[in-house]
């Protein structure tokens, strides 16, 4: 099974609409959205849940008031200000504990004299196994303020790769996460091939300088993708000759066209909704891709 994963440097440079049109390219692939903190492929693809199972990223603090001395020791150790004092029905001191400020970190259940702070696993999203018309696809929803993004990308992954090879399939096309960080880490660890995706910006030339210094340090082949090249092609010309000092190949340009909005706009991908120039670089693209991947 061959694992080709779409990332960028920042957020909104074309990368999940060009994995839905990978998506409908491709043949026998399964299908992972791995940008958990702001997931989006779902609403391209349209998928049909068949199942969902919770995630448990971490542990989060409680108080337990029936134990709880009021001492205000888990108020002076937390350094996440995640503890707060409030008068009881009585006048008297409580402590209560908000879990989006608690980063799990513990302490105040280990400092506790009284014993009164649970420390359990917190639930803080939800994942999903589904159908849509191109392919099986996993996918999930992260909670509003919760962590451990790459511990739920790796899980999606896993899940994914579990059913590729269990169902015979041979390609496996991820939408990673944006920038650098550790859920782009767990979206590329392990792949066969990783294409940016960028835009003819200064910014633009940054941010894929930055993953360019990411895939070589896992040592994972990358090609690059311009969109929008033709908004400034002096800028996309420099982009292709510096990432290609650094022995970066090309899968392809990509032209500015409003299809792509309007394909979103109708749910739908940008090589189904259109016939036009854009729809024949996305295919030249993909072949490059294919053949990339061997």
């Amino acid at each position: 099974m061959k694992e080709v994963v779409v990332i960028s440097g920042k957020g909104g440079t074309g990368k999940t609409s060009l994995v839905a049109s990978f998506a409908a390219l491709a043949e026998r692939k399964i299908l992972v959205d791995c940008d958990v903190d702001a997931a989006d492929l779902h609403l391209v693809l349209n998928p049909h849940i068949d199942r969902r199972e919770e995630f448990t990223g971490g542990k989060k603090a409680a108080i337990q008031e029936d134990l709880c001395t009021g001492c205000g020791k888990c108020l002076e150790t937390c350094r996440f200000d995640a503890v707060s004092s409030v008068a009881g029905p009585d006048g008297e001191n409580r402590f209560v504990v908000d879990p989006i400020s608690c980063e799990g970190c513990g302490l105040c259940a280990r400092l506790c004299p009284a014993g009164a702070i649970r420390f359990e696993p917190a639930v803080s999203g939800e994942w999903f196994v589904s159908t849509t018309a191109y392919g099986p696809m996993v996918h999930a929803r992260l909670g509003i303020a919760q962590s451990n993004s790459g511990k739920l990308v790796s899980l999606l992954r896993r899940e994914a790769r579990g059913m590729a090879e269990k169902e015979g399939f041979p390609l496996l096309i991820a939408d990673g996460s944006p920038g650098i960080g550790c859920p782009v880490i767990a979206s590329i660890t392990g792949a066969d091939l990783v294409v940016a995706v960028t835009e003819p910006t200064c910014s633009g030339l940054h941010d894929v300088q930055r993953v360019v210094d990411l895939t070589s340090h896992f040592r994972i082949p990358l090609l690059l993708c311009i969109n929008k090249w033709d908004i400034h092609p002096e800028m996309a010309e420099r982009i292709e000759q510096e990432t290609a000092q650094r022995g970066v190949r090309m899968a392809g340009r990509i032209r500015y066209d409003p299809a792509v909005t309007k394909a979103q706009i109708m749910k739908t991908t940008v090589v189904e909704y259109t016939d036009g120039a854009i729809a024949d670089d996305i295919r030249a693209l993909w072949k490059n891709v294919v053949s990339a991947l061997g």
